[in-house]
């Protein structure tokens, strides 16, 4: 099971490539600081807070939080993909939104160890489903069914 330092650890690692892709095309980086919380577009300010003091309530709910974060990026990444025209660009988006799966699927895997049924919050629950039924991806390819369906 991905533990929350291996996931902050891949979040990092994900802010490095996007940031890679931004000098390489000469874009202007949207982030002008790098504190945590700080947000220049004020819907992502908004959005943050309300996570964070959802997530404060209790374990159960911050990895409910975890589990929409991950859908939210699921979604964003998909329409992305779909917009990008630079195939090296296509690939970053690619291997982030596989980084959301699997992040996704270790948020879903915590909530049914409390014994609780993960429903999902933005994204069909048969989408959620046919990711968290299938194993943690590694290089872009997945490994087969991990367990049975809910």
């Amino acid at each position: 099971m991905v533990q929350h330092h291996e996931i902050s650890g891949a979040e990092q690692r994900h802010m490095d490539s996007m940031k890679n892709q931004i000098s390489k095309y000469g874009l202007i980086d949207p982030v002008t600081d790098d504190a945590v919380g700080v947000f220049q577009n004020e819907e992502l300010a908004v959005l943050y807070q309300e996570l964070v003091d959802r997530g404060n309530v209790s374990l159960e709910e911050a990895l409910h939080v975890g589990g929409y974060i991950e859908e939210l990026d699921i979604g964003d990444l998909e329409e992305a993909i779909e917009e990008s025209a630079h195939s090296d660009i296509t690939r970053a988006y690619e291997n982030l939104e596989r980084g959301s799966r699997n992040h996704l699927r270790a948020f879903v895997g915590q909530i049914e160890n409390l014994g609780i049924v993960y429903e999902a919050q933005l994204m069909p629950q048969e989408a959620v489903d046919a990711i968290v039924n299938t194993a943690t991806e590694r290089g872009g390819k997945s490994r087969g069914k991990r367990r049975g369906g809910h």
